[in-house]
């Protein structure tokens, strides 16, 4: 008897919810690759909005946690995230024939 094959679902830990959901926001804010900038051409909420919310929703440590993260080596903010593109490809392009 043969097994009927089935395409493998891919369970991702945090899904991205839908963007009417409230938790859309803190999702984006969590997630490193979504900018601020991002999340203010979709939903309107400048980066001090965003923080507002997330000092509200979290734990105090979870929104210390966050706002190290944020700070320190995320790249939320659009120049941040260029440099570090342009940084990171010029590594790649130097290093590719040595």
């Amino acid at each position: 008897m043969k097994k009927k094959g089935h395409t493998p679902i891919t369970r991702v830990k945090n899904p991205e919810p839908h963007m009417e959901d409230p938790n859309w926001i803190i999702w984006a804010a969590w997630a490193d690759r979504i900018t601020f900038e991002e999340i203010k051409k979709k939903t309107g909420i400048s980066e001090s909005g965003v923080i507002k919310i997330m000092r509200r929703t979290l734990k105090p440590s979870s929104f210390r946690l966050w706002r190290k993260r944020v700070k320190e080596k995320s790249i939320k903010h659009g120049k941040k995230f260029k440099y570090s593109r342009k940084k990171i490809s010029s590594k790649i392009k130097k290093n590719d024939y040595l």
